[in-house]
């Protein structure tokens, strides 16, 4: 192929190699610069055309080349969104880390497994080799265990009310 057979090829198919990048997702602009880059690399590389009715085919393939080892170079950017509000935080997550790290490692164990990863009694216990009275009584003392580090109080019995005598009851408030 001689360079002016080239330069009419790049007049004709510049456009369609534009319009292939865009196909493959590219902004147009980027789509521009690669396709530029492609058939700049294609003039310099024309001795290595073998068949001149293939120009269009092969500078596709070299500008398709280009941007992939352009992605593979540079690492994607994303400009992130402005958000409207601030991320919820799962205060629940925080609160079982919080528990489980104050537990003993059995009673981590128990617990996780049957709360967290619903585990059944019965499964726990065959898996550990415990019996499951054992898995019950362990997840009994553990929950209880973790009420006691955590400040919670086991409801005491409520105080009686106590009623004052007759007799102290002032005398209008009798009548």
């Amino acid at each position: 192929m001689t360079r002016e057979e080239y330069g009419q090829a790049y007049q004709k198919g510049f456009n369609l190699t534009v319009r292939f990048l865009v196909s493959r997702g590219l902004p147009y602009d980027a789509a521009q610069e690669t396709a530029q880059a492609a058939w700049a690399k294609g003039w310099e590389r024309l001795g290595q055309l073998r068949d001149p009715s293939m120009v269009l085919t092969w500078m596709n393939s070299i500008a398709l080349n280009i941007h992939r080892s352009y992605i593979r170079r540079e690492p994607l950017l994303q400009a992130l969104p402005e958000l409207s509000s601030p991320p919820k935080i799962n205060l629940a997550a925080i609160d079982v880390r919080r528990i489980l790290k104050t537990c003993k490692h059995n009673d981590r164990m128990v617990l996780q497994r049957h709360y967290l990863e619903g585990f059944k009694v019965q499964e726990i216990a065959q898996q550990q080799g415990w019996t499951e009275t054992a898995v019950r009584i362990r997840l009994l003392r553990a929950r209880r265990a973790v009420g006691k580090r955590l400040g919670r109080r086991v409801p005491e019995a409520k105080p009686q009310l106590h009623t004052r005598p007759a007799a102290s009851v002032p005398a209008e408030a009798a009548a």
